[in-house]
Formats: C-alpha cells, sequence, structure tokens
C-alpha cells in the first residue's frame, strides 16, 4: 500500500456510490448522511430489527455506533452484524464511549466478537475495548492514539479487524502494519458527529477499494484534508461545519496522495 492505493481507493468510491447501512446514533445521523453523500457514497439509517438484517446483506458496507444505543437498536446491530458476516459486507464497529456504562460496554464486546472488518474509536474506546482501559470521559479520549498502539495492535490481531484509533495524529494498524494519518483541524472535535461520520466513510471506502487497510487509511485522510480546507476560512465551528461537507465534496484522489500518512 502507497499513496497512489489511496488515489484508486477514491476513484473506485466514486465509481461505484458504495451503499452504505447505517446503524449510528441519533444525533448524527444527519452529518452522517451528508458526509456520505459528498464523498460520492449512498447513505441508508435501518435500524429496526425486523428490517436490518435483510438490509446489511444487500448493502455496500454497515456502519454500526453505539453511540445512542437501547435494546432495539442493539437487537438490529446483532442482527445486522450477523448478516453481513454472512453475506461477505464489510461492516465498521464504532464504540462510542465504551467503558465507562457496562450495556454498551457489553455490547461491544459481543459485536467485536462478530468480525467487523474495521474497528474505529478514539484512544480511551479502543483501550477499553482491548480490556486495556476503562473508558473515556463520555465521548471524549482521556488517552493519545499512540497509547492505545499496543491495545489497537493486539485487538487487530486478536479479531482480525483493522483497527484505526482518532487523534491529532491518527493511528491505524491490522496488527502486523501501522499507519498515521495527520493534518485536519481541531475544529473537528468541536463539530457534532464529525467523528462518527467518519465511520461511515470508512465503511464507504473499504467497500470501494476491497481492502480494509487502504480503505480505512483513504477516509481518515480524506477527512483530514477536508478539516484543513474548511479550517482555513471558517469563522468558528459553525461555519467549519458547513465548509466540511463542501471541501469533503472537493477532495479529489490527487489531493489524498498528498496527505500527511506515514507508512
Amino acid at each position: 500500500m502507497d499513496a497512489t492505493s489511496l488515489r484508486a481507493a477514491h476513484a473506485a468510491l466514486r465509481n461505484s456510490s458504495p451503499l452504505v447501512h447505517c446503524l449510528t446514533n441519533t444525533v448524527v445521523q444527519t452529518i452522517t448522511a451528508n458526509a456520505l453523500l459528498a464523498v460520492g457514497a449512498a447513505p441508508a439509517m435501518v435500524d429496526e430489527p425486523a428490517e436490518a438484517g435483510e438490509f446489511a446483506a444487500v448493502a455496500s458496507a454497515v456502519l454500526v455506533n453505539v453511540g445512542t444505543v437501547h435494546q432495539r437498536t442493539a437487537e438490529a446491530m446483532r442482527i445486522a452484524a450477523r448478516a453481513a458476516g454472512q453475506a461477505g459486507t464489510p461492516w465498521v464497529l464504532d464504540p462510542v464511549a465504551v467503558g465507562g456504562l457496562a450495556f454498551r460496554t457489553g455490547l461491544a464486546a459481543e459485536l467485536v466478537g462478530l468480525s467487523p472488518a474495521v474497528v474505529r474509536g478514539n484512544a480511551s474506546e479502543v483501550m477499553a475495548l482491548a480490556g486495556a482501559g476503562t473508558g473515556g470521559r463520555g465521548v471524549e479520549s482521556v488517552d493519545g492514539p499512540e497509547d492505545a498502539l499496543e491495545a489497537a495492535g493486539e485487538l487487530a490481531r486478536r479479531t482480525g479487524a483493522v483497527v484505526a484509533v482518532s487523534g491529532p495524529v491518527d493511528v491505524v494498524t491490522d496488527g502486523h502494519r501501522v499507519v498515521r494519518v495527520g493534518g485536519g483541524s481541531v475544529l473537528l472535535t468541536r463539530t457534532t458527529g464529525a467523528g462518527c461520520a467518519l465511520g461511515g466513510l470508512v465503511a464507504a471506502y473499504v467497500a470501494a477499494a476491497g481492502d480494509a487497510l487502504t480503505g480505512t487509511v483513504a477516509a481518515h485522510a480524506h477527512v483530514a484534508l477536508a478539516a484543513e480546507a474548511a479550517a482555513a476560512t471558517a469563522a468558528g465551528p459553525g461555519t467549519f461545519a458547513a465548509l466540511w461537507l463542501d471541501a469533503l465534496d472537493a477532495v479529489d484522489g490527487d489531493a489524498l496522495t498528498r496527505a500527511q500518512v506515514s507508512w
């Protein structure tokens, strides 16, 4: 994998317009859908248990985000993850706020056993899911990506998933290789749902690229480049959010080859 593979992943995404089945939290559904549309993917929010398995089997990829989970959506997530696995559909687990609350922590532990292609979270979430920490302060991490590198590698080797840890410099590993993605903007942390939307973009890119590590790195690079462009003219977090969606649309394959990616 190198910079040219990121360009190829972007071209595949634009050409295939993957359908991403999002079982995500209620706070971020709109921004996740808009971010997916901006990069050329097609979002669908189907969280009814009676439909979740059927839809996961025909989608290009599935996102499972436990941010505002309750009993009904938890069951839909289990059904969707199992159906995705049976259909060979790649799916992404975002273990939001795992570690501090027993219900979601138990659910995430159950889901990670259902073979996600990618686990994406902040350092505290990843460490808690790996059994190496107790979580952060709600959705906020109290650890850095480098602090979580050992736990992320162990989790990747144990589950077969690519594990991505977000922070000032994102860390992505398959348990053997480690890739770092820099850039971005601190305004991402002051915009509701940017990290959760990233989970959706990871799902889209993995489906398009056909490789979990390449797709995950491409998604992180795409988000970082768009954040830099938006922050350059944003007056604050409100204007940044709108400008970021515009910038997600504007990032092209050549731009991805210039992203701050350390292989």
